[in-house]
């Protein structure tokens, strides 16, 4: 029988930010049963791995994860897979040309987060001025926080249009997450296919995301799930339409 392997978005697909229960139990119990099953679950997110410890930490043990939108690909207990990063002066050139418009800056140096000013964060972080006072190490990937969705639309396309030879811009809701050239997160399941393969055979994939910037996701699993709150193209994109990440785990385990 195939390895099932489930890889999954975060924000808006298993934690909440916004919500008063962010980690909802339920998901987390379903992870738990679903890995004791002997089916490997992940994480396939446009954050930095800092952006994932405070919340999960004690709660859910990923086998895998797949950060910066496949930048950074990491095992169980976090040991490195696959590493790739910006180049240093292109990232410097998109800090330097969009920071002053005001938006919200966040590098992914080696995981770490850097940002250009304090924050109310439960977890490590940085405050630098610059590409040049970055702690060393890859830049996987640099995002920006925008103000709406027409922002973000714009800015992903400008950057993509501008500096498209080097890294690829993708939209999530109000966010851009730039990351290397050739980096998606189905960029990232594929190689995490092959990887796997190595281990286990050949697997059935499972994937399930929110967002525009899950479409690479869901197009590179072989079966896919989202929500009835996803945009339109994401629903037709994918294998099936779920209320919860719960239904789409019990549906996996079943198939």
């Amino acid at each position: 029988m195939k390895k099932k392997v489930f890889a999954s978005d975060f924000d808006g697909t298993l934690y909440f930010y916004k919500a008063d229960v962010k980690l909802p139990p339920e998901n987390v119990d379903k992870i738990r049963e679903y890995q004791e099953a002997g089916h490997l679950f992940g994480l396939c997110t446009g954050r930095q791995v800092g952006g994932l410890t405070p919340f999960i930490t004690g709660f859910v043990d990923p086998d895998f994860f797949i950060t910066s939108s496949g930048a950074n690909i990491l095992g169980k207990g976090y040991t490195p897979i696959r590493k790739l990063g910006v180049d240093r002066d292109v990232a410097d050139a998109i800090v330097r040309e969009m920071n002053p418009k005001g938006f919200r800056l966040t590098l992914d140096v080696e995981g770490d987060i850097c940002v250009f000013a304090e924050m109310d964060y439960p977890g490590k972080y940085y405050v630098i001025t610059g590409v040049d006072d970055c702690p060393p190490g890859l830049i996987h990937q640099v995002s920006i926080h925008t103000e709406s969705l027409e922002d973000a639309a714009h800015y992903a396309a400008y950057i993509n249009e501008k500096y498209g030879d080097k890294v690829e811009a993708f939209q999530n809701v109000i966010e851009i997450d730039i990351a290397p050239r050739g980096c998606s997160k189905g960029k990232g399941v594929e190689f995490l296919r092959e990887y796997m393969r190595e281990k286990y055979g050949d697997i059935t994939l499972y994937g399930i995301g929110d967002s525009i910037n899950d479409l690479p996701l869901l197009e590179a699993s072989d079966v896919s799930y989202t929500f009835p709150y996803a945009p339109e193209i994401v629903q037709q994109k994918a294998t099936k339409v779920v209320p919860i990440i719960v239904d789409a785990l019990e549906d996996s385990m079943n198939d």
